[in-house]
């Protein structure tokens, strides 16, 4: 069974920065795809970012170009989110995921999630 565990949210000022963590376990981290997601209140779960299993090919949701940041590293069993410019819309709870790629199309297929790490961002 997979586990994947988040580190880094918590509260920051709007303009501020904050680098999340997820650190898996249990499964060979380099096969999977990775992402982030998240999940404001009252609202659906939205995809962040995601990394390719070897890290060479990144994807981001408009709302986070040009503002954060996917890496992975392999030797670590860890993914990053690196997040700068932070909005107040930004303000969710954060999961990291493993998952795999379809060759038949872009989509990210999430089938192991952490349990979230809160991200405030205050104006």
């Amino acid at each position: 069974q997979v586990q994947l565990v988040e580190s880094g949210g918590g509260l920051v000022q709007a303009g501020g920065s904050l680098r999340l963590s997820c650190v898996l376990s249990g499964r060979t981290f380099s096969i999977y795809t990775m992402g982030w997601f998240r999940q404001a209140p009252g609202k659906e779960r939205e995809f962040v970012a995601r990394i390719s299993t070897s890290g060479g090919g990144t994807n981001y949701a408009d709302s986070a170009k040009g503002r954060f940041t996917i890496s992975r590293d392999n030797a670590k069993n860890t993914v990053y989110l690196e997040m700068n410019s932070l909005k107040p819309e930004d303000t969710a709870v954060y999961y990291c995921a493993a998952g795999t790629m379809s060759v038949f199309s872009s989509t990210f297929r999430p089938q192991q999630w952490g349990q979230g790490t809160q991200v405030t961002v205050s104006s």
